[in-house]
């Protein structure tokens, strides 16, 4: 098994409705997103996949996400925008635009320094 990982960033503000806290109140965060693919094999140019490839789509996937006010969007309407709910959007929209063949192991998500969720099934 081969594993691939790519890291990027984004900047977006939430509060965690119904949290009895300061995270109730709007805050923001620069995240930073690690996500990790594995394959069986590797393809004729002896890659996972192109780094420029995942890099490409995973931003794509966090410009939704860049500089928005994340309980505003689509997918945190009904659910909290916590970093665990914010890794699972991601994973889910990754694995969507990969081949069958290149699976999405696991995408963290770090919302300091300290601190970070991860998705994965």
């Amino acid at each position: 098994m081969y594993e691939l990982v790519v890291e990027k960033t984004f900047a977006g503000a939430h509060n965690l409705r119904g949290y009895d806290g300061d995270c109730e109140k709007l805050h923001g965060h620069n995240w930073r997103v690690e996500v990790t693919l594995k394959a069986e094999k590797l393809n004729e140019l002896g890659m996972v996949v192109d780094f420029k490839i995942v890099k490409k789509k995973l931003g794509e996937i966090l410009s939704h996400f860049d500089h928005s006010y994340l309980n505003e969007l689509g997918e945190f309407k009904q659910e909290n925008p916590t970093t665990e709910n914010v890794s699972k959007v991601i994973y889910n929209s990754l694995s969507a635009q990969l081949p069958p063949e290149i699976f999405v192991a696991k995408v963290k998500t770090w919302e300091s320094e300290k601190c970070a969720a991860a998705y994965y099934v």
